[in-house]
């Protein structure tokens, strides 16, 4: 009667692996072929001029999508840290407590429409401002926050218990604790959060429309950042790529090549999330290894 049993619990689990295995299979040939198609499309008609920083080109738009990503993480992920910190180390079980967590989920499942008629209202409309990037970042953030925070509460909540312990056996405040120990320990998953946020960022054309706007004025001759044609002026409105995307398919009778266009910036906003994650892969890998004592 045993072995019977051990046997159907050994073909069972060998029957769920292998449906695991195919399901994983399924999601990375889906990404695969989705990529390729995006890749193949994006650089069968591929002309250098397509790249250049002028109104020809998608240039400026590129350093539009990777500043606007910038100015938001510098937004989001010191909140969403500090906000993860508190959850998992100083917030105690209570009603203040399980608002805050309710508010947090509410937060991330937000329309990204939504947190655009928002920041549209709150950064546009009550400061008198013109569409401008760091509304648009702002935007972006309320967007990140809630997966940042989240991911910092569970990646220190897994953490084993006697990491506390032991750093405050020794001596040391729980401030220092989390910032000396916890952090670092946990900071591979720290990572991901802030990969997965940067990601969001990258592809999210939604938000951007009724905040960063989609205009291109940008003169790379100034470097004053007061004027609104200079590249690092966070006050001048900024189309990324994915308004361009946008723009170029919903326009595109007002340009001869703009099928190029949308598929050629499609293809390079997808190796630009890829070679994001991978450098911030290979930097938070070389961080675990300094940390954990095995680099030279």
């Amino acid at each position: 009667m045993n072995t019977s049993h051990s046997l159907r619990a050994r073909q069972t689990d060998r029957i769920m692996t292998g449906i695991f295995y195919c399901v994983g299979g399924f999601f990375l040939l889906l990404l695969l072929v989705l990529a390729g198609y995006i890749l193949i499309n994006g650089f069968s008609d591929f002309q250098p001029g397509l790249l250049a920083f002028n109104r020809n080109g998608i240039g400026n738009q590129f350093f539009d999508t990777v500043y606007l990503v910038f100015l938001s993480l510098l937004i989001s992920v010191p909140i969403g840290i500090a906000a993860g910190i508190y959850m998992a180390e100083y917030a105690r079980p209570g009603r203040t407590t399980r608002a805050l967590r309710v508010s947090i989920e509410a937060l991330s499942s937000l329309p990204s429409i939504v947190v655009g008629l928002f920041g549209y209202l709150v950064f546009i409309l009550m400061t008198g401002a013109k569409w401008n990037l760091l509304a648009g970042a702002q935007a972006v953030s309320i967007l990140s926050l809630p997966l940042i925070a989240t991911t910092t509460e569970d990646a220190l909540r897994a953490l084993p218990h006697s990491y506390k312990e032991g750093s405050m056996s020794l001596g040391a405040t729980q401030w220092q604790t989390i910032v000396g120990v916890l952090l670092p320990a946990c900071f591979p998953r720290v990572i991901t959060g802030i990969i997965l946020a940067a990601g969001r960022g990258f592809g999210e054309a939604a938000a951007l429309l009724y905040t960063a706007g989609q205009s291109v004025n940008i003169n790379w001759s100034n470097w004053n950042l007061l004027s609104p044609t200079c590249p690092l002026n966070p006050f001048r409105p900024g189309e990324t790529l994915a308004l361009h995307i946008w723009a170029m398919r919903t326009e595109g009778s007002l340009y001869a090549n703009s099928t190029e266009v949308a598929n050629l910036s499609a293809a390079v906003l997808i190796l630009m999330v890829f070679g994001f994650s991978l450098l911030a892969r290979l930097i938070s890998r070389s961080l675990d290894k300094k940390m954990a004592g095995q680099a030279n």
